[in-house]
């Protein structure tokens, strides 16, 4: 080995705080839990190693003295952080690169070096899976600090090490961490999220690593690691926080596109993976602001969108926004779109949490004046007949919605008011009714017949039990004089505020006390009136007695 290698190494022993690559606060930690004599040793032992290549064998002393299995699982992690250094000088001197012409014993050493610093690392990435969460971040840090130093110094190694050397251990052992959710914190906040090769490189490994069908536990885990890089950059965006400096001379990691193209293979990854139903949703509910923006070519989301469009119930309403998303901005054409909104429209909808969710869509999707009123009409006369069993507050924004449909669509007003001029016909209508020519069953909204029936359901509604839904159906009797109600005004009514309302406050009493019975009665339990009650056979108690056997 040349002299000015050993020089150079002595000269690098004694780093300050930055230069370690270990912040002061882990180092405090761990000096706290070792005694005096033992921190003496291992600082003996790396300052022999700086000194003299004849000390080398120190370094398997270290090894065994961190021992990760040992010690009731508690790694000695004073002995890791020195190591750190130790193998940090050698990398940065070279001394783990093997020149062309190096002698024969020198390649022997640089060989046995290699192979203690992969032994090093790999009890790393052990403390990383099995260790407990304190020793585990601490594991995370040093083995970043390695990967600097191997990207930067080891000519070659600036991707190998990112692709499929210790970064790929280190990916793998923090989604498969026990106990890992802070490890996984750790590694998203200092180093995903701040440093933008760190990021690429996550997206290169989850897309590698999600081609292999995993567990509904680990799906998760990507998940939320992948939603936690948000940051979309766009088409101008520079480059500049990297963790190594041999990142800023990779054209890859200075192209948007290229960022782009493996945040959406990752993507694509887990979507095209073993995903639950719960799963499935979150996805959904993430797509438009989380996911699609990452996607170069978002055509590729479409076989989801439509496959989960086609499951129907809560699924199909979360897949409603992305869909529609890929055809008002990219253009894209789904041909059933409208017969397949049609078809959600169930009784299911109006119990659904999502409901809200699903009217502020349906508004978007039915603003359009171009829609032809065959088509406007039966989705009116879907909401009018499902109004009948719903919710009150269901019906509250049924009835605002149906009003604005009607005042952008006056083709449609004719279920409001036709006029029949033959008075013969007339007379036999007022006489008998008429048969509604609506057809429920249709599946097809433009073949409904929808446009010649009438809104009957909203004007039944005006003798509703509750009060606020009697005096909401009412307006489509009244002239049409507002130009639009907010439906903002009326999604989030809930049981709960409509009972306020009706109870009132302190401020606001009651100005009429309710009464429980329509027909209030004298006795409960007996058959008939007393003769001081008047004597007379009614028999209030008659239902009662028959709920009952009385000994």
């Amino acid at each position: 080995m040349p002299a000015h290698t050993n020089e150079a190494s002595s000269s690098k022993k004694r780093k300050n705080a930055k230069e370690s690559g270990v912040p002061s606060s882990k180092r405090r930690a761990v000096a706290e839990t070792q005694s005096d004599g033992e921190m003496a040793k291992i600082q003996e032992l790396e300052d022999q190693i700086s000194e003299s290549r004849k000390y080398y064998n120190n370094i398997a002393t270290l090894i065994s003295m961190l021992n990760a299995d040992g010690n009731e699982g508690k790694p000695n992690l004073a002995v890791a952080v020195s190591l750190c250094r130790v193998f940090s000088r050698l990398i940065a001197v070279g001394n783990l690169t093997e020149t062309s012409r190096a002698a024969e014993n020198e390649k022997i050493i640089v060989a046995w070096l290699k192979e203690r610093c992969r032994e090093y690392q790999k009890t790393l990435v052990s403390i990383l899976r099995e260790a407990d969460p304190s020793s585990q971040i601490t594991a995370l840090t040093l083995c970043m600090r390695i990967i600097n130093e191997r990207a930067t110094h080891l000519p070659g190694d600036d991707t190998q090490v990112w692709l499929s050397g210790l970064f790929k251990n280190v990916f793998e052992a923090v989604v498969e961490a026990k106990n890992g959710q802070a490890l996984r914190l750790e590694f998203l906040d200092k180093f995903a999220k701040a440093y933008e090769d760190v990021r690429y490189y996550t997206f290169v490994q989850v897309s590698d690593y999600a081609e292999t069908r995993r567990s509904s536990e680990v799906l998760d885990i990507l998940i939320s690691m992948l939603s936690e890089c948000y940051n979309v950059p766009g088409p101008e965006h520079k480059f500049e926080n990297f963790y190594t400096k041999s990142s800023r001379q990779n054209k890859k990691l200075l192209s948007v596109n290229s960022h782009k193209k493996r945040a959406q293979d990752a993507w694509l990854a887990i979507l095209q993976n073993n995903l639950s139903h719960p799963q499935r949703k979150t996805l959904l509910r993430n797509m438009v602001h989380t996911i699609e923006p990452w996607f170069n070519r978002p055509e590729l989301l479409m076989d989801f969108l439509t496959d989960s469009y086609n499951v129907g119930g809560a699924t199909s309403l979360l897949a409603l926004s992305g869909l529609f998303h890929l055809i008002q901005e990219k253009n894209l054409d789904y041909p059933q779109f409208y017969h397949k909104l049609y078809s959600l429209l169930d009784a299911d909808l109006l119990h659904s949490k999502h409901r809200s969710r699903f009217f502020r869509l349906m508004n978007t999707f039915l603003s359009s004046t171009h829609l032809p009123a065959t088509l406007i009409a039966s989705f009116i006369k879907r909401l009018s007949r499902l109004a009948l069993n719903a919710p009150p507050t269901a019906i509250v924004v049924i009835v605002p919605f149906i009003y604005n449909l009607l005042k952008n669509h006056p083709t449609c007003t004719f279920m409001l008011h036709r006029v029949v001029r033959d008075e013969q016909t007339k007379a036999a209508l007022e006489a008998e009714g008429m048969d509604d020519p609506f057809d429920v069953n249709e599946a097809d909204p433009t073949c409904t017949n929808a446009i010649e029936s009438s809104l009957w359901e909203i004007e039944t509604l005006q003798t509703h039990y509750h009060p606020n839904v009697a005096a909401i159906a009412r307006i489509i009797s009244e002239q049409f004089t507002k130009q639009a109600y907010n439906l903002e005004d009326f999604l989030d009514y809930t049981y709960q505020g409509m009972l306020q309302a009706e109870l009132g406050t302190e401020d606001k009493p009651f100005k009429r006390i309710p009464v429980v019975e329509y027909h209030i009665p004298k006795r409960i339990f007996t058959d008939r009136l007393l003769e001081e009650d008047g004597g007379q056979d009614t028999a209030p108690g008659s239902f009662m007695r028959g709920l009952w056997n009385f000994a």
